[in-house]
C-alpha cells in the first residue's frame, strides 16, 4: 500500500499558481489557459478573408450580375407582337411598347399595361394558341 502511495505522489500534478475564482465564467477562463496565437496568424486570416470574398464572388455576385444583364437584354429586345410571361404569370401578347411600360393584350376584349421589368420571359410564337385550344 505504501508503494501505491508513492506512485500517485510522484504522477500527481500541481497546479503552476494559484487561481482565484469570483464566478463560474473566471473559473472556465482560468481553466483553459493562456492562449498563444499560431505562428502565422496573420497569414491565415488574410487566407480565409480572401477565400470568403472568392466564395461571395462566384456564388452570390457572378450569377446575379448576370442573370441581371440577360434580363436586361429581355427588357430592351421586347417588340410588338411578342408573347410574354410576366413575373407574375399573366400570359400575352404585346401590343404597344413604351419607355418603361409595354401593353399586353390578355384575350380580345382585355389590354393591360405592365412594366417592363416585370416581364419574366418571352415564349416561342404560337404557345398562346396552343394554350388557348388545351
Amino acid at each position: 500500500m505504501k508503494l501505491l502511495a508513492e506512485l500517485f505522489a510522484a504522477t500527481a500534478v500541481t497546479p503552476a499558481a494559484p487561481v482565484t475564482v469570483e464566478t463560474p465564467s473566471d473559473w472556465l477562463i482560468a481553466a483553459a489557459g493562456p492562449a498563444g496565437a499560431p505562428p502565422n496568424a496573420g497569414l491565415i486570416n488574410l487566407i480565409m478573408i480572401g477565400f470568403i470574398i472568392v466564395f461571395f464572388y462566384f456564388l452570390i455576385w457572378r450569377p446575379q450580375a448576370k442573370r441581371r444583364k440577360e434580363h436586361t437584354a429581355l427588357m430592351q429586345g421586347l417588340s410588338k407582337g411578342d408573347e410574354v410571361v410576366s413575373a407574375g404569370g399573366i400570359v400575352g401578347q404585346i401590343t404597344k411598347v413604351e419607355d418603361e411600360f409595354v401593353k399586353i393584350q390578355l384575350s380580345d376584349s382585355v389590354e393591360i399595361r405592365m412594366q417592363k421589368s416585370a416581364i419574366g420571359a418571352t415564349l416561342p410564337k404560337g404557345t398562346l394558341k396552343s394554350l388557348d385550344g388545351s
